[in-house]
């Protein structure tokens, strides 16, 4: 099953959010960013971000909600419509400056550098106002019918400018980002609060490496579901696992290795408690295999629940 129309137009989001970020790290160095660099930028913004992100809402999106009663005039609808406008008159500023900048005259970076930040400031928002706002809403009306179409809708767009313009642009974005330095967000983390935070999850965490070593768990210090101690640190996880189960272990991660899955699920009853076991096969940027991760939940709570609380309450 594809991925749904709401999903497709996040991917794009996200995407163009590291394009963002690599060229904020570039232009607030100390060393003016590379001429290539900025004409990459300017052709992801002006063609993928503009004449197919933009429009994919633009012509199958939006008139279809409209059509469901979400107004055009007023509301939501209307600030997007009016922000991909004002980003269209910021990107036409951005234009002459950054094939300037390109072409060699250094002194276009001011403008330049300032014209982008516009127009990230503008987007930034926009895309927080979609994912939050917009597309919840839409969501609500559209039926599976309209979610199809709108699908279809964003894949014309996309073969109209060329086959692969997504994985074309895509990559596009992933080599600014890599140019930019842009890392994942959790190194931008202190180490002491990247590990309370997965102390604090409500779920205990293992990790096994590629080479099917156990090399962290979760809540060390606290009680667990499955008592574990330092000593699992650096065995192999068949060596962790009753007998009669080894072979299952084994096949999860033979499986998780060879590509032919990627979860493994469990529950069980323990202790008077349902305990929800899963594991997921960890993967690099280019899909080679660094693990799995092994994932323990109690949800006897979580299945007594009825109804619904909307309003903030502390027990």
């Amino acid at each position: 099953m594809g991925r749904a129309w709401n999903d497709l137009l996040m991917d794009d989001h996200r995407t163009t959010e590291k394009v963002f970020a690599a060229m904020e790290r570039a232009f607030a160095a100390l060393k003016p960013p590379p001429p290539e660099m900025v004409a990459g930028m300017l052709e992801y913004f002006g063609t993928y971000l503009d004449q197919c992100h933009n429009r994919k809402e633009e012509d199958h999106l939006f008139p279809l909600i409209e059509r469901r009663g979400i107004p055009r005039d007023g509301g939501p609808l209307a600030v997007m419509l009016m922000e991909h406008e004002q980003s269209r008159a910021i990107l036409a500023r951005l234009k002459p400056l950054a094939e300037s900048y390109s072409g060699g005259n250094a002194g276009a970076l001011v403008g330049l550098r300032d014209t982008f930040a516009e127009y990230v400031g503008l987007l930034k928002d926009h895309f927080w106002k979609e994912n939050d706002i917009l597309y919840p809403m839409a969501q609500r009306v559209l039926s599976e019918a309209d979610a199809r179409a709108v699908v279809e809708g964003i894949e014309a767009t996309e073969a109209k400018l060329g086959q692969g313009t997504r994985e074309k642009y895509y990559g596009l974005a992933e080599r600014l980002a890599t140019a930019g330095q842009v890392e994942d967000l959790s190194l931008g983390l202190d180490r002491a609060v990247l590990a309370t935070i997965l102390n604090t999850l409500p779920v205990e965490l293992s990790f096994v490496d590629a080479e099917d070593t156990v090399r962290y768990f979760s809540h060390e210090d606290k009680d667990k579901i499955f008592a574990r101690s330092r000593s699992v640190i650096g065995m192999k996880v068949q060596n962790c696992h009753p007998a009669k189960s080894v072979h299952r272990v084994s096949k999860i991660l033979a499986d998780f290795r060879s590509g032919a899955t990627d979860v493994a699920e469990f529950w069980i009853d323990f202790q008077g408690k349902k305990i929800n076991i899963r594991y997921f096969a960890v993967r690099g940027a280019g899909g080679d295999y660094l693990g799995s991760l092994e994932v323990v939940q109690d949800i006897t709570r979580i299945q007594g629940l009825k109804g619904e609380r909307r309003l903030l309450q502390y027990e």
